[in-house]
């Protein structure tokens, strides 16, 4: 080891010296969250300065169409008089603060909603403490989604599942072995474990038990999902993910490392740049409706921002400013629903999990 080895490198190489090649789940894990240098406990991943910036960060219409999405969800819940509005991995609290300030439409709502935010990083939580310290509404932080209170939850989760630690097995002539990390050639770098995984053949989705020599097949645990699926049914609300990924199970490697808005070596400086994989929406869908929800979606997140009115509320806010700022709100809107390489409109999906009480949620008619 060197000293210009970042802490969290060090580690990582004396856990596979003592273990052996780590799992690429392990790996992901410690490099977003380990409790002193995991990258969202110690980084600034948002903005121009940042890694990467989410739909919220483009434009205020995204969090506003959010928040008419919840005041619509709510009325359909039958309006119970104190309701969670829940945010997993909220960001700088842009969309929460865009959402609630769209819900002044609707005193009665804003009245009954109490703000949860579950963040694990210590500098984004500051900055939602401060973008939200005018929010008119009770606001607190939790760790976990099972850290909040139980009643009549909304939760929101835009680009959440992608930074969940991911699986990965490879397909070795014809049988199933995890991917791994492991020091080659005196450099962190992709291996392959040494036996096969267990049965593991039989619990491949149909579209992935062809898969040829040499092919990777990636998924996450269950186990936000179901926590998802049993807030939802317990609290008798519903929720909305928005991420970029893949409608059904296939094979492929979605692995990424990201840094300062271009892809990165993930394996460069473990801790300091942001690491995600697209989520798999049917191995979603599937484990929240295990514990009871009904599904909706997914659809292109072009799809139903349209469905919401995005253009009339681009309309609404060009009417009232100058030429060069009609053109901005022109380009963001362009972003947030275009099909091209920069567009955010078909590569993002939504789905939405309710109560099946409630009945279908506003964009997925």
């Amino acid at each position: 080891m060197t000293d210009a080895m970042s802490p969290l490198e060090q580690d990582i190489r004396r856990r596979i010296a003592a273990a052996g090649p780590m799992p690429i789940g392990e790996y992901m894990a410690l490099c977003l969250s380990h409790p002193d240098h995991g990258y969202y406990v110690t980084q600034q991943p948002l903005g121009a300065a940042g890694d990467f910036t989410t739909a919220p960060e483009v434009s205020q219409i995204f969090g506003e169409l959010i928040g008419l999405w919840t005041v619509a969800i709510w009325q359909q819940m039958g309006s119970p008089e104190n309701v969670r509005l829940i945010e997993l991995g909220p960001g700088r609290g842009t969309l929460m603060n865009d959402a609630l300030r769209a819900a002044h439409v609707a005193p009665a709502f804003r009245s009954a909603v109490v703000a949860h935010l579950v963040e694990i990083s210590r500098p984004l939580r500051l900055q939602q403490e401060e973008t939200l310290k005018d929010a008119g509404v009770p606001v607190f932080w939790h760790h976990a989604l099972d850290d909040v209170p139980a009643g009549p939850s909304i939760v929101i989760a835009n680009e959440f599942f992608d930074a969940l630690p991911i699986h990965q097995a490879v397909n070795v002539g014809h049988e199933w072995r995890m991917r791994t990390v492991d020091v080659i050639d005196g450099r962190l770098g992709f291996g392959v474990a040494q036996t096969a995984i267990p049965h593991f053949a039989g619990t491949l989705p149909p579209a992935v038990r062809q898969a040829g020599d040499g092919e990777i097949f990636e998924w996450r645990d269950d186990t936000m999902a179901f926590e998802l699926g049993r807030r939802v049914m317990s609290g008798g609300g519903a929720a909305l993910v928005i991420d970029y990924g893949h409608e059904q199970s296939q094979p492929g490697d979605t692995f990424q490392a990201v840094g300062r808005h271009t892809y990165a070596d993930p394996f460069e400086s473990p801790g300091s740049i942001d690491l995600t994989a697209h989520v798999d929406f049917e191995a979603l869908t599937h484990a929240v409706e295990t514990m009871g929800p009904k599904a909706f979606g997914p659809v292109m997140q072009a799809r139903l921002l349209d469905s919401l009115g995005v253009q009339a509320r681009a309309n609404a806010l060009k009417a009232n400013v100058p030429r060069n700022k009609a053109f901005e709100i022109d380009s963001a809107l362009a972003r947030l629903t275009g099909t091209g390489r920069t567009g955010m409109g078909q590569l993002f999906k939504a789905v939405a999990f309710a109560h099946p009480n409630i009945g279908t949620p506003p964009g997925f008619e």
